[in-house]
C-alpha cells in the first residue's frame, strides 16, 4: 500500500476555545499551499484510491483542495484516528481499515501526523525523527512488516519544482 502523509496547510494562529479551534479554517497562505501541492502532485502523476482526513476544518478544506487539484473524484472519508491527539494505535487501525486500496492519501496534524510517519518508517520499537511542516507531504510505500519513505517534501519545495518545470516547458526565445 502507498500512503501518502499529508499535513494540514497554514490555518493561522492555534484559537484557545477547542470548539473554536475544531472549525479553524485555512487562511489565504494555506488555500495557496494546497494549489501549490495539488499541482505538483498532479504533475507527478500522484493518483489516490482514497482520502482520508480529520474531520477538523483545516485539514478538511486540505484535502478537499489538493484532491481537487489531483482530479480525486471519491468521496471524502473523516477519521477520528487523524485528529490531533489521536494514538499511533488508532491510526494503525484506520491503516487496517483501509487496507483494500492500493493507494491512499491521510490528511492531518501534528504532533501526531510526524510521529505516525516516523513509527511507521522505523523499525520495531524505534521512532524516526520526521518533521511535517504545514502543508507538507510525504510517500511512504508499506508492506506488511516495514515501509520505506520515498520521498517528503515541503509546499516551498513542491513550488519551487513546480516553477522549473513549467519554465522548462516554454518555449525558448532568441535574443538579438
Amino acid at each position: 500500500m502507498i500512503v501518502y502523509f499529508l499535513r494540514h496547510a497554514s490555518a493561522g494562529e492555534r484559537m484557545n476555545n477547542p470548539a473554536k479551534d475544531d472549525k479553524r479554517a485555512l487562511d489565504r497562505a494555506g488555500i495557496e499551499q494546497c494549489g501549490d501541492v495539488g499541482r505538483a502532485l498532479l504533475a507527478l502523476d500522484v493518483q489516490v484510491d482514497m482520502i482520508i482526513s480529520s474531520p477538523l476544518k483545516r485539514s478538511a478544506q486540505t484535502a478537499s483542495l489538493v484532491g481537487n487539484e489531483i482530479g480525486y473524484e471519491g468521496k471524502l472519508q473523516f477519521e477520528d484516528g487523524l485528529r490531533p491527539g489521536a494514538t499511533f494505535v488508532e491510526f494503525r487501525k484506520l491503516l487496517d481499515k483501509y487496507s483494500r486500496y492500493e493507494t491512499i492519501m491521510v490528511v492531518g496534524h501534528n504532533p501526531n501526523l510526524s510521529e505516525f510517519l516516523g513509527r511507521a518508517i522505523s523499525e520495531a520499537g524505534c521512532e524516526a525523527s520526521v518533521e511535517l511542516k504545514k502543508g507538507a507531504v510525504a510517500r511512504v510505500e508499506m508492506g506488511r512488516s516495514s515501509a520505506a519513505l520515498h520521498w517528503c517534501v515541503t509546499p516551498k519545495v513542491l513550488r519551487t519544482l513546480y516553477a522549473a518545470a513549467a519554465e522548462s516547458s516554454r518555449p525558448k526565445t532568441s535574443r538579438k
